[in-house]
C-alpha cells in the first residue's frame, strides 16, 4: 500500500521569527520612546521649579524671634526677621496688612506677594488665582513699591512687572514651603486674618 503525501507539511522558513524580531524591536521602541519623554518632562519641570535669576536673597537672621512692637525692617516689603507671635491667615487680601505678621508667615514656608494698590484688576485677578489655588499663599496691597507686584519668601525677593510673567510662578514653586523655610510644616491658617 502506497501513501501519498498531501503536500501540506510544515514550511521551513523564518516568517515566525521575522514576526517575533518586529514585536521586540516595536516593545524596545515604545520603550525608548517612553524614557526619553520622561526625561523632557523631568527637565522641563525642574526648569520650572529653578527659581528666577532675579531673585534677591537677604540675610535676615535667625527665625523664632517675636516681638508685639512694630519692627523697623530694612526691605519694603521686609523678607524675614523679627515678627509679631501671630502669623497672618494665608488668602487674598484687599486691605493693608501687618509686616510683622506677614513675616510670621513666611517663617512658615509662604509667599507673600505684595501688589500696588493701583494695580489693574485683571492683574489683582490673577494673583488672587495663584493665592487661592495653594497653600500657604498670602497677597495683599503694598503702598510704595518699586515695582507693581513684589514676590517674597523668607530671606528672599522678586520684583516683577506682570502677574503674568512665568517668574512669579517659577518663584512660588520654588521657595513656597521650600528648602529656605524656617518652620517647615508649619501651618498658615488659625492665625489673624486682620488688616493694618
Amino acid at each position: 500500500m502506497t501513501t501519498r503525501s498531501s503536500g501540506r507539511g510544515r514550511a521551513s522558513g523564518s516568517g515566525g521569527s521575522t514576526r517575533t524580531y518586529v514585536i521586540v524591536g516595536a516593545i524596545a521602541a515604545l520603550f525608548l520612546a517612553g524614557f526619553i519623554a520622561l526625561v523632557v518632562i523631568d527637565a522641563r519641570q525642574q526648569a520650572a521649579s529653578t527659581p528666577p535669576v532675579e531673585v534677591q536673597t537677604y540675610d535676615v537672621g535667625p527665625a523664632g524671634d517675636h516681638s508685639e512692637e512694630d519692627v523697623d525692617y530694612e526691605q519694603s516689603p521686609p523678607v524675614g526677621g523679627e515678627h509679631n507671635p501671630v502669623w497672618q491667615n494665608e488668602g487674598f487680601y484687599e486691605e493693608p496688612i501687618r509686616d510683622e505678621n506677614a513675616i510670621h508667615t513666611l517663617e512658615h514656608g509662604a509667599v507673600w506677594i505684595a501688589y500696588s494698590p493701583d494695580l489693574p484688576a485683571d492683574q489683582q485677578d490673577r494673583i488672587r488665582e495663584l493665592v487661592e489655588a495653594r497653600t500657604c499663599m498670602l497677597a495683599s496691597p503694598y503702598p510704595g513699591l518699586d515695582s507693581p507686584i513684589v514676590a517674597s519668601a523668607w530671606g528672599k525677593q522678586l520684583e516683577l512687572e506682570d502677574a503674568d510673567s512665568p517668574d512669579l510662578e517659577r518663584f512660588i514653586r520654588a521657595y513656597r514651603q521650600g528648602p529656605q523655610t524656617p518652620e517647615l510644616g508649619a501651618t498658615c491658617t488659625g492665625g489673624t486674618s486682620a488688616t493694618a
